[in-house]
């Protein structure tokens, strides 16, 4: 999508942030004029993710931007989102550098294919502390920020996006717009996936009262399901060529999904001006796959 600085000025945590999606989105911010914090493990394995996603970030701060158009910064906390202190610490980093938080994407998750029946506890718990404990811890820090501060300036010049407001109309006031990662999973059943599915359903139930819970504060809070989208986490699985082919043919657009397709509808849930009214919805980005499953 074209950068036009539909986050400027704004500041953004995303968790699991050098990888798959979240990657995608933080550098999509970082393209709309959002300086991003995101959060990894901090493991050796992390450094070549983390190295090349600085040096990307780098090379849009380099680029000679469109006339009025700026590039976000890029800054990165390790911590283990499953840890009660891990959300406090990445909302701390992005309002000690930037002054306030607009924007958390809650994106770290685990997905590791098991047989029901031989399904041991310890997988069954750390995939509950990871995605929804996490997102509980994640989203709360960032919920106590965004609640605790004023409203984002509102810019004097007209969204190209916006009809002029009628005498009526009363402003409303944003303070922060909170994501979650769920998935299609939330939605449908899947045999090696009873650890898993539980988690994102409850990802997208705490989007729902989120919304309830914090409306009155002025923060959004919207969940995003995608479908099959070829990360870290399923490459071994879409390696099987028979079981990409059957995956591709019930998908009606006809592909499995890449990370960057998730980038466009996380700007959408950013932006006031776009998603302004939009709060406590699951919206699918799937190519179709959802409606097809019958």
């Amino acid at each position: 999508m074209p950068a036009i600085n539909l986050l400027a000025g704004k500041t953004a945590i995303i968790t699991g942030g050098t990888t798959g999606i979240g990657r995608a989105i933080a550098l999509e911010y970082i393209r709309q004029g959002c300086n991003v914090v995101v959060n990894h493990l901090g493991l050796a394995s992390d450094a070549a993710h983390l190295e090349s996603l600085i040096s990307e970030a780098a090379s849009l701060k380099a680029l000679s931007p469109l006339e009025g158009l700026t590039i976000g910064t890029l800054d990165h906390i390790p911590g283990d989102v499953s840890h009660p202190t891990t959300g406090p610490a990445l909302v701390a980093r992005a309002v000690s550098l930037f002054g306030r938080l607009d924007i958390c994407v809650s994106n770290a998750g685990i997905c590791q294919f098991a047989e029901f029946l031989t399904l041991t506890g310890d997988l069954f718990s750390k995939t509950v502390r990871t995605n929804l404990d996490g997102a509980f811890y994640v989203v709360q820090a960032a919920a106590r920020q965004m609640a605790s501060q004023p409203p984002f300036p509102t810019t004097t010049t007209p969204s190209p996006f916006s009809a002029p407001a009628p005498s009526s109309y009363s402003p409303q006031v944003h303070r922060g717009s909170i994501i979650a990662l769920s998935s299609i999973s939330a939605l449908v059943g899947g045999g090696e996936q009873t650890h898993y599915t539980p988690t994102k359903a409850g990802v997208l139930s705490l989007m729902q009262s989120c919304a309830v819970a914090l409306g009155s504060h002025g923060i959004r809070c919207n969940a995003l399901l995608p479908g099959t989208i070829r990360t870290q986490l399923n490459d071994e699985d879409l390696a099987d060529d028979t079981k990409r082919a059957y995956m591709e043919g019930r998908i009606p657009l006809g592909r499995t999904g890449d990370p960057r397709d998730m980038a466009g509808p996380a700007v959408f849930l950013a932006c006031d001006e776009l998603s302004g009214y939009v709060t406590g919805a699951q919206l699918l980005v799937d190519g179709g796959l959802f409606v097809n499953l019958q």
